[in-house]
């Protein structure tokens, strides 16, 4: 599902127009960068939380060049999703 599908069924379910709930959309993919750049985590009950992640530094290879790389200690977004959310995937059928 691409974002204008996914503002189109919004549309559809809501009966709001299509330009204020990309709008709304817009803002809230923000909001979640934003908090998340900040260090802080978004959480959503009963859909799933937006977090942060770190990864550990590690050393690499470049096997074209024959080289390692250090990489550093870096943070990484992450999902993690709800219970409910996670059942309702479950209960889809195959």
């Amino acid at each position: 599902m691409t974002k204008a599908e996914l503002i189109t069924e919004i549309a559809l379910k809501t009966g709001f127009d299509k330009k204020s709930i990309n709008v709304i959309l817009d803002g809230f993919t923000e909001g979640v960068k934003s908090n998340l750049s900040k260090g802080e985590n978004v959480y959503i009950r009963g859909f799933g939380s937006f977090v942060t992640k770190t990864r550990a530094a590690k050393v690499a290879r470049n096997i074209t060049r024959e080289i390692s790389i250090a990489v550093p200690e870096h943070k990484i977004p992450s999902f993690r999703p709800a219970a409910e959310f996670k059942e309702a995937v479950r209960k889809l059928k195959k």
